[in-house]
């Protein structure tokens, strides 16, 4: 349903009657604490937004009906809520006649009328009832940064300040929603209050948030553990799933503009540790998002997912390890090998950091892996990488030698406890919830002397020289156990002024990470992977 013109404050023929339905989520600081089912409907005499729903604790909140009444163009008519506020009931009911707003009440058998005057566009928005947001969602549609929309919160007048927009796309289960973020600041005679809006194509409320108050009322399309953001997109992008063991994974196929009928070499990309998504979106850089762009420009099919158990992915994140990881690859490849678009006997497999490895088990074992591309992949043992990261957090820290000397004892328990499954009696039981897990052991147990030279395929070894959580060395201690293989082509491509993110740095370090001036994957890396992927797998047709 389009918003139409008389949102925006121009005048708009009557239409023919019309509704939409939506519901919330409503969460305090985090925890899901209630829903609100919520209907928009427009007649020949105007607009009527009605709302029913239900808050725990810390609220405490039954809203059995609440209805806002606007004119065809948008001018408040009345508010009417039926609610019980921690067992009690509630009761507002308020007329508007041009600026004069009265308002009768009753709450904890207390009584009584106010009157306010209030701008004859106001927006009716009781607090803390989120339906009739949907007013302001469709509002802001029409208004530019800077513009100040004028609401009435039943206690006091209030000021919406509206600041610039910006806009992103949410992938659901149904579609791609692109939506328009909103921050607004809330001005009702206390301090100002933060906010963000967002909307969707249409001016529908999708998400609003109130930092200060811990609330965050999400559309449930977006709320789903579906939906995904989708910072990097292609025009002629293909959502695919891959089918692995059991259960199968959400990716995203990146085309070629010109695809052609002639079929083409593809790229799979694998993210790094933890709980990464397709796009390995990392303090705000979407690094196989980036990557994936950049290499389907170059005349490339390139397939990323999400890792099992993230996004849109079945299975289960923490009980996987890399060989399930790499298992999961696998399937990838089998996907791409049946595809008609897609020469089978030329797939490369890039994995970054810890998806190195993976890709390095998989191509081990899967002779369909025709080139292997390892993007600030560790060289040396896991729990040798793990104790060399922290010596670097101490030295920036300037920890003193007998505290220094007591962590690194406490981190060689950890690795023993996690390994071994002994000792955990002596460490504190958060620690254990952390790091006692499939993925965590057997990156501690990842001997790169193993895994290396069973691969046969041509490699890629890229690495930034200002990388602090997998050092430059890496790279050559890689390299050398690579060139074992007789025969074998190997390059390593080391970049300046590159970090573990692939983006371009000034120190490295990863207290950098949230200030990059450039949140982009460098023009280098992009280079070196294109390039040795034409010599590698073949120059796509044309």
């Amino acid at each position: 349903m389009a918003l139409p013109a008389a949102a925006a404050g121009a005048q708009a023929a009557p239409l023919q009657s019309e509704s939409r339905e939506s519901s919330y989520t409503v969460f305090v600081r985090g925890v899901p604490v209630g829903s609100e089912q919520t209907t928009l409907a427009r007649t020949p005499d105007g607009w009527t937004i009605t709302s029913t729903g239900r808050m725990g604790q810390p609220v405490d909140l039954v809203q059995r009906r609440v209805e806002v009444r606007y004119t065809e163009d948008w001018k408040p008519i009345e508010l009417r809520v039926d609610a019980s506020l921690r067992n009690q009931p509630l009761s507002v009911y308020t007329t508007v006649k041009d600026t004069l707003a009265v308002t009768d009440f009753s709450q904890d058998g207390r009584s009584g009328r106010k009157s306010d005057t209030i701008a004859a566009d106001a927006l009716l928005l009781p607090s803390p009832f989120w339906g009739p947001f949907e007013a302001l969602a469709l509002r802001l549609r029409g208004e530019e940064a800077g513009a100040s929309v004028p609401a009435y919160v039943i206690q006091a007048p209030m000021q919406i300040r509206v600041g610039t927009s910006t806009s992103e796309q949410i992938q659901t289960a149904d579609r791609l929603v692109t939506v328009r973020r909103t921050p607004l600041t809330l001005q009702a005679g206390g301090a100002p209050l933060e906010a963000e809006l967002w909307g969707d194509e249409a001016g529908h409320l999708v998400r609003l948030t109130i930092p200060a108050q811990g609330v965050d009322v999400v559309r449930q399309d977006v709320a789903s553990v579906s939906a995904r953001r989708v910072p990097v997109s292609r025009a002629n992008d293909e959502q695919v799933r891959i089918p692995s063991n059991g259960f199968s994974l959400a990716g995203t196929l990146s085309k070629p503009l010109d695809s052609g009928t002639t079929p083409r070499p593809a790229v799979i990309l694998v993210g790094g540790s933890g709980p990464i998504d397709r796009d390995a979106l990392v303090f705000g850089i979407p690094m196989l998002g980036q990557l994936a762009g950049a290499i389907a420009d170059a005349g490339f099919i390139v397939l990323r997912y999400d890792k099992r158990g993230v996004g849109q992915s079945g299975g289960r994140i923490e009980s996987a390890g890399i060989d399930d990881y790499a298992q999961d690859l696998r399937a990838a490849v089998e996907l791409l090998a049946d595809r008609p678009d897609v020469d089978r006997r030329r797939i490369a497999a890039i994995g970054h950091s810890e998806g190195g490895i993976v890709v390095l088990d998989a191509a081990g074992r899967d002779r369909r892996i025709a080139a292997v591309g390892l993007l600030a992949t560790p060289g040396m043992i896991g729990a040798e990488l793990i104790l060399q990261q922290q010596a670097h957090l101490l030295d920036l820290a300037k920890t003193g030698e007998a505290e220094r000397r007591e962590k690194i004892a406490l981190q060689r328990r950890i690795h023993d406890a996690v390994i071994t499954g002994r000792g955990w009696e002596t460490l504190p039981p958060a620690l254990r919830r952390q790091v006692d897990n499939p993925e965590f052991r057997s990156l501690l147990l990842y001997d790169p002397a193993e895994l290396v030279p069973q691969t046969r395929q041509p490699s890629l070894i890229v690495q930034g020289e200002l990388d602090t959580q997998v050092v430059p060395s890496n790279a050559d201690r890689l390299a050398a156990l690579a060139h074992r293989r007789r025969g074998r082509a190997v390059e390593v491509a080391k970049l300046p002024g590159v970090n573990h993110l692939l983006a371009p740095a000034a120190t490295g370090e990863v207290d950098e990470y949230l200030t990059l001036p450039d949140a982009r994957v460098s023009g280098a890396v992009v280079s070196a992977v294109t390039a040795w992927l034409r010599k590698t797998v073949g120059a796509p047709a044309r």
